[in-house]
């Protein structure tokens, strides 16, 4: 972040595009490595994956955020609400602009029924995920295992937890949430 004075409104909107933009390019990579493993699997559905996905990374996303922020929780509070949204959002800039080239406005209907599965799958991850509570390293390995549960069809030879010991994926997440709560504390290194 730049080293000028900001306001309590700018500091959230340039935190809020920054952990943003970090959850949607996780999202990709991590989408992209479990669609590698079991995308030719019969069963196997990359829209449930990328949804998934993202809720999941949002809801790290916001949790790291939010504890960043814990000296300043008007900011946390409203960082938090927007990064939970961001699954919603995402669809709905996706059903918007198919709207748009289409020049179909009935397909907004579409986007009701995605808000409802989307709900659904947010509200786990936020169970999951406790507000206040930073996911780190442990909590991560135990969630990702549920998560690998949920994004694979059913049937496979291994288990949820040896496919991710299998695939660099906890890593790479872990990495994200420690840069998100440092950048949310502003220059303090990841430990």
């Amino acid at each position: 972040m730049s080293d000028l004075p900001v306001d309590s409104g700018t500091r959230v909107a340039q935190l809020s595009t920054f952990a943003a933009l970090g959850a949607l390019s996780c999202t990709q990579d991590t989408t992209h490595t479990v669609l590698s493993d079991i995308g030719s699997i019969e069963g196997t559905e990359p829209d449930l994956v990328a949804e998934e996905t993202l809720c999941l990374l949002a809801t790290v996303t916001a949790r790291a955020m939010a504890v960043g922020l814990r000296d300043h929780p008007e900011q946390a509070e409203a960082l938090e609400a927007v990064l939970l949204q961001l699954p919603f959002q995402y669809r709905d800039y996706l059903i918007g602009r198919t709207m748009v080239e289409q020049e179909d406005p009935e397909l907004a209907a579409t986007g009701e029924a995605v808000r409802e599965r989307l709900s659904k799958k947010q509200r786990f991850y936020e169970t999951h995920f406790p507000e206040g509570q930073f996911p780190g390293p442990r909590a991560l390995g135990d969630k990702l295992e549920l998560w690998m549960g949920r994004v694979s069809p059913p049937g496979l030879p291994t288990t949820p937890q040896e496919r991710l010991q299998e695939l660099p994926i906890q890593a790479p997440i872990v990495a994200h949430a420690k840069l998100m709560l440092a950048y949310a504390r502003q220059g303090e290194v990841p430990g």
